[in-house]
Formats: C-alpha cells, sequence, structure tokens
C-alpha cells in the first residue's frame, strides 16, 4: 500500500482528480474493482449459505452503488483509453453478473439493486470506508443545506395537476395547527440494534404465525354509548375501537372482516379524534357509499366527493372522498391542502409500493405527517384482507400508517423493539416483535368473534355512481322516458278528463297504460328496458366488488337476472384470478349439483355466480355468509329467497347481503320500494292491517315517481 500512502501524502489536486487517480489503479490490481470482486465473492458466499445477513447486505447495496458510479464515470472519462475503458467495463459487468445471480438465491436482495433503494447510515459508511480502502481521497462531508419545502408529485405527473376552485381560499382560511402543549418525549436510543437490518425479520414473526389473534388490547365500551348520533346504535366492537380513539391512538390497521362496520368506525374515528378536514382515498365502487356512511354518522360535517377534475369540490367541506383512479391528478393541492387525517379503503391496492397508486398514497400519507410535527394524524388503514400473496404485503400498509421509514422501523416502534430486550438472533424476538408491531395499531375481529352482535341477516346497501359512457346513456334514457310520459300527461291534462280527474289519478292511469304497453311489448325505451341497461352498467362495479370481498372473507354469492350480466361478471372474476362456478336456468339438474357441491366443497372456488330466478329456490350455498345482489328484484320476496340460499340452517355467521344500487337513477327509488314492501307477507300472516300502497306493483310505483318528477319539475318553471 506504499502507492496509496504516497497518493495521500502528495502535492494538494482537486478532489475529482485524486478520485480518478486513485481509481485507475486497478489495472495495477489496486483501486476499487479488485476490491469489489473480493467483497462481491464474500456476499455471494453468505447467500450460498442462506439469507443474507444484515451486514452483508448493507456490502451487498454498496457494491451496487460503487459499481454503478465507478461504470457511469469510466464511460465519460476522457482520461481513461479506449482499452482501458473496455476492460474496466468487463470487469464491471463480471461484478453485476454476480450481484444478479446472488440476488436471484435470496430475492430480498433485489430491491437494493434499485437506484432509487434508500441509503442507510451503515450504508454510507461502509461505502466510505471501502473507498478509502481503495485508496481513494473522500472529500469530507458539507453540512447539510437547508432543507427545501418538498414536492410530492414526480415530474411525470406535473402536467396532469389540477386543483378545484375555492381550494386555496379555504386552505388560507386556517393554516396554523392547533399547538402540541405537551412535554416533548426523549427519545429511546438505540444501542442493541444499531446495525440490524429489522424489516425482514419483523415481516417473518408474522408469516411463523401463533401468537393469537393479532389484535391490539383495545378499551370496553362505553356504556351508555355517547360515540354515535341519536338515532344510531354502534356495535360493541364498534364502540371499544372508537374508545381506543378517544384514549388517543391515532394509526390503525383495521382489519375487521366485511359486514362489521369498518366505513362507521373510520368515520367516527375522525369525529372523536377531531381530525378534520379528513381525506379518505377508495375504490370507484365505493365511493357514493363512504359520502353516505359520512352523512350517516356524522349529520354536523360536510362531505364532498371529488370526481374527475374536481369541478364539484365543496372546499370548505369536512370530508373529502377520492377514488385512487383520479388521485394522481390532485395531488398537487392535496399535498399541501393541510388534511388532518387519512383514510385509506382497501389498503391491500396499495401492496406494490412500486405501482404509481401506491406512491401518490404515501407520498399524501408522508406530506400530512410532515405538516403536522409534534402532532399525532389520524391514519386509518381499512382493509379484510391486508395479505393477498406474500407477508411482503404489510410493507406498503406499514409505510403508509408511518410504523416503519422505508426500509426500516419508525422511532415508535424502534423504540418498542429495543426495549423489548431482544435482537433477530434471539428465538424470543419474534413473539415480542409481533406484538409490538400489534400494539402499534392492528384491529382485526372476524364475524364469527362478535356474532353476538350482529343480526343474523342484514341487507346492506352499496351506491354506485355511473360516471361512464354508459351511465351517461341511462340517464338520458330516464330523461326519454319522463319526457314521454309527461306529454301523455300533458295531452289529458289538457282535456275533459283533465277537469274532473286529480293529478294523482292522472298520472296513476298515464303510468297504469305505459305499465301495460311495456308488458304487451319489450321494443322502445320502457322501465323494463331501463333496469335491464342499468344492471349491464352495474355488472364491472358488482363483479369487482365481489373480487374484493372474495379476496377478504373467502366464497360469495353473485346474483344477478341477466345472463349477460352473469357473462360479464365471470369474465371480470376470471380475470382477477378467481376460479367460479355457475347456476343458470338450462341447466340439467346433476350439472347444477356438481356446481352446488363445488361451490360448497372446494376451496379453490371462490365466487357462485347464480341466477336470481334459476338460483332463488331450492339451493344451498352456506358455505358462503356474503351474497352481492348486482341486479334488484321487483320483489322483496325474490330478493329474500335469494339471500336465504346462504342464511339457512348451517349457516355459522351472521349473513350480510350487499345490493348494488345505481345511485342518482330510478335503481335507487326501486331498492326503496323494495323494502317498503318487505313488511307485506309478515303484516298479513301476523293479523296487522296492510298499507293501501301494497296494492300497487313497484314498476308501478317507479313509473309514477318517474312522472311525479317530472311534473314538479314542470311546475317550478
Amino acid at each position: 500500500m506504499a502507492s496509496t500512502t504516497a497518493t495521500r501524502k502528495a502535492a494538494p489536486q482537486s478532489s475529482a482528480s485524486t478520485r480518478s487517480n486513485g481509481r485507475r489503479k486497478h489495472t495495477h490490481n489496486e483501486g476499487i474493482i479488485p476490491l469489489l470482486a473480493r467483497a462481491v465473492r464474500e456476499v455471494e458466499a453468505s447467500a450460498q449459505r442462506g439469507k443474507a445477513t444484515p451486514a452483508n447486505r448493507t456490502k451487498f447495496h454498496v457494491i451496487a452503488l460503487l459499481m454503478r458510479e465507478e461504470r457511469a464515470r469510466v464511460k465519460t472519462a476522457e482520461d481513461v483509453s479506449d482499452a482501458e475503458r473496455a476492460e474496466t467495463l468487463k470487469r464491471l459487468d463480471g461484478v453485476a453478473s454476480i450481484l444478479a445471480k446472488t440476488a436471484a438465491r435470496d430475492t430480498s436482495l433485489i430491491t437494493l439493486l434499485e437506484p432509487a433503494a434508500p441509503i442507510t447510515e451503515a450504508t454510507r459508511l461502509l461505502k466510505r470506508k471501502m473507498l478509502m480502502q481503495a485508496g481513494i481521497e473522500v472529500p469530507e462531508e458539507a453540512k447539510a443545506a437547508p432543507e427545501t419545502a418538498r414536492t410530492y408529485v414526480p415530474p411525470e405527473l406535473a402536467e396532469r395537476q389540477v386543483e378545484p376552485a375555492g381550494i386555496e381560499a379555504r386552505r388560507l382560511a386556517s393554516p396554523f395547527l392547533a399547538p402540541d402543549l405537551s412535554a416533548p418525549k426523549s427519545p429511546t436510543p438505540v444501542v442493541r440494534l444499531a446495525n440490524w437490518e429489522l424489516l425482514q425479520p419483523l415481516l417473518k414473526s408474522f408469516e411463523q404465525g401463533g401468537g393469537g389473534s393479532a389484535c391490539m388490547k383495545l378499551p370496553e365500551a362505553p356504556v351508555p354509548d355517547r360515540l354515535s348520533p341519536a338515532g344510531q346504535e354502534l356495535m360493541p366492537h364498534q364502540a371499544r375501537f372508537l374508545a381506543s380513539v378517544r384514549d388517543g391512538h391515532r394509526s390503525f390497521l383495521l382489519a375487521d372482516e366485511p359486514g362489521l362496520g369498518k366505513t362507521a368506525q373510520s368515520v367516527l374515528a375522525a369525529s372523536v379524534s377531531g381530525d378534520y378536514p379528513l381525506l379518505v382515498v377508495v375504490p370507484n365502487v365505493v365511493k357514493m357509499n363512504w359520502a353516505r356512511e359520512v352523512e350517516r354518522w356524522t349529520p354536523q360535517r360536510r362531505v364532498t366527493v371529488i370526481h374527475g377534475d374536481g369541478a364539484d369540490v365543496d372546499p370548505f367541506a369536512d370530508v373529502f372522498v377520492v377514488n385512487y383512479d383520479i388521485l394522481d391528478r390532485h395531488l398537487s393541492w392535496i399535498s399541501r391542502f393541510g388534511f388532518r387525517g387519512m383514510v385509506v379503503d382497501e389498503a391491500h391496492m396499495i401492496k406494490n409500493t412500486q405501482s404509481q397508486r401506491s406512491r401518490n398514497v404515501l407520498a399524501i400519507a408522508e406530506s400530512i405527517r410532515g405538516r403536522t410535527p409534534g402532532v399525532s394524524p389520524l391514519m386509518i388503514a381499512l382493509t379484510g384482507t391486508p395479505l393477498i400473496n406474500d407477508i411482503d404485503d404489510f410493507r406498503a400498509i406499514w409505510r403508509f400508517l408511518g410504523w416503519t421509514d422505508g426500509e426500516k422501523p419508525g422511532a415508535e416502534l424502534m423504540a418498542k423493539l429495543e426495549n423489548n430486550g431482544w435482537t433477530p438472533a434471539d428465538p424470543a424476538f419474534y413473539p415480542d416483535a409481533r406484538q409490538s408491531v400489534i400494539d402499534m395499531g392492528i384491529v382485526r375481529r372476524r364475524k364469527i368473534d362478535v356474532a353476538a352482535d350482529l343480526p343474523a341477516k342484514r341487507v346492506v346497501d352499496l351506491p354506485v355512481e355511473l360516471d361512464d359512457e354508459l351511465g351517461r346513456g341511462i340517464r338520458e334514457a330516464e330523461a326519454q322516458l319522463a319526457k314521454k310520459l309527461f306529454d301523455r300527461y300533458s295531452v289529458v291534462k289538457r282535456g275533459k278528463l283533465g277537469e274532473k280527474l286529480s293529478d294523482a289519478a292522472i298520472i296513476r292511469m298515464v303510468c297504469m297504460q305505459e305499465l301495460e304497453e311495456s308488458n304487451a311489448s319489450a321494443d322502445g325505451m320502457n322501465v323494463f328496458t331501463m333496469v335491464r341497461q342499468i344492471g349491464q352498467a352495474k355488472a364491472g362495479l358488482a363483479a369487482d366488488y365481489t373480487a374484493q370481498l372474495a379476496h377478504s372473507v373467502g366464497k360469495v354469492v353473485f346474483f344477478a337476472k341477466h345472463i349477460d350480466v352473469m357473462d360479464q361478471a365471470e369474465a371480470l372474476l376470471a380475470e382477477r384470478g378467481l376460479k367460479t362456478v355457475s347456476i343458470r336456468g338450462d341447466q340439467t339438474a346433476a350439472f347444477r349439483q356438481e356446481q352446488i357441491d363445488a361451490f360448497n366443497n372446494d376451496p379453490g372456488v371462490s365466487v357462485a355466480v347464480c341466477s336470481l330466478t334459476a338460483a332463488g329456490v331450492g339451493v344451498n350455498l352456506q358455505a358462503s355468509s356474503n351474497v352481492v345482489l348486482a341486479e334488484l328484484s321487483w320483489t322483496d320476496a325474490e330478493q329474500t329467497q335469494a339471500i336465504d340460499r346462504v342464511h339457512r340452517i348451517g349457516q355459522d355467521e351472521p349473513v350480510t347481503a350487499w345490493r348494488i344500487v345505481a345511485a342518482q337513477t330510478i335503481d335507487a327509488k326501486i331498492a326503496e320500494l323494495i323494502d317498503g314492501k318487505a313488511g307485506l307477507a309478515a303484516r298479513a300472516l301476523d293479523g296487522a292491517e296492510a298499507k293501501d300502497e301494497d296494492a300497487d306493483s313497484v314498476q308501478l310505483e317507479s313509473l309514477m315517481h318517474v312522472l311525479r318528477k317530472a311534473v314538479e319539475a314542470h311546475s317550478d318553471r
């Protein structure tokens, strides 16, 4: 190393020149390349013995960094001959090849090959040490420049950004956060775990299983419940979650099974903690349902739903609901708006941290934490199934919640792990580490765990917005039907009958005539063809929600009235990798029974796609406790018969039927009318007096509703 010493004692040179001279020594078996060759062989040998140790993971990362830097330098250096450049690149290719083979053996190393892989303090120190060992002068580290304001919009999305009117006015109206007057907490010194790679051991602690339910300890439910609005009642398991929020907990992975009221718990959590404005990121299929739940559980709060470019956004709302698909257009204003809390529904959808969807959500979460220093914002990840394919699916959710920071635990979790007194070399580390993560805020309850809280059977409406071309066509068709009915009404109103009959009587007469014509002919636009078109428009959204349920809770029964809706659903479910069976009217009895048996007994079958009429009776599908009603029936009895294919003797869990309803269309009125008929049979059997309106069919009442709206609209002009 005499030449290295001489280099260091030589007359001062520019750092770039000295660095270049040091790196050119590889032609004499000195400098950086031989050092990289030795180091990469050590890492390769470690991977052959099993998972790379934390120290070798750091070394692997440093080798990748130095190799990338040396390759870039050699390609552009003017003082390197062509022969030397070719030789250097050849030797670097050899190092790269060994790195690739090592990463293929230990796949946890693959992320360290990416240019964007986070550089830890251990990586930085080892890199500096290896450069010095290679005889390369390393300049003193400059003091960090003052940090500039962080931008959360990637360059490729900059041109797509939009800002709804009034957003800046709202932001400036409340620019300050309430001061945090609590005493600052002294950070726990990290000594025992300072040089350990911890994220993989944390994931392993869950992969090993055991240790009981993954649910943090929750307070007892308050009695009486003072957390829900008048007229609404929380179930005990919901009240216990909110009691934890009341006691100061602010970050949760709420992983209750579907049907246990995660949406209501999240809405009320913001009310209990006062963390407004609140941002809610959801799949498109549940966007309207979220708005309805906010109005139901916190009627004193304003909610706005962001569509498209946000033209109709209420900037002074308390709760902002946006779907994943349009989030990339709104990153700029959302990241600086001043949200105090964030809820991510179906959080397993961000599991791929390299996807644009995941990066958008994580960037916004980081901006919220960055803008609330000293204050813990409310952060809730909702999913009935946080793990889809791999234990690594936890990574993105933990990062969203702030429990981890890139490739290491956050300060709070690190303090818990340090205080446990173990390292990953100790078997006792894993159960204690698992519990430490759970205590950060994992809440998981199953239907069977809280069965006493739940009704045996319930129907939950899931309103969806048809905002595509098909949806616009349906609204136009409804307008045409309304015009046709109103024109007939106007003719009667101006004639002799109009002098004798009341408006209500004319409306009934016109609608009865329309219904008779619709029953006689299927041609043209009528209430039957319109409802069929609505079913076709809802098919994709209903199948999408069915896929989410299947991934969350297992088997699901999907009901539709029309064959084309069933076909569309089966195709989409197949694209999602879900195996289905089909129960239709044109099947033989033997084949139908094979389909039923496969659904009930084959764990690989996830969804039974059924005809409302063909599978509504004589079919036992109790392997599931979740039903999706993609299309509405004209009678409550038909709907009940379908649900009772699942809710029958032998069913161990409460049954939930998810009824997909197209908001702002005649579909919503039909759902309301069906519910109004639900008590007819019970009233007749119990001897109670039936209401007069029960004499009218749902079809007739639907038409009368359309015409009444048209008459009211013209009278207001």
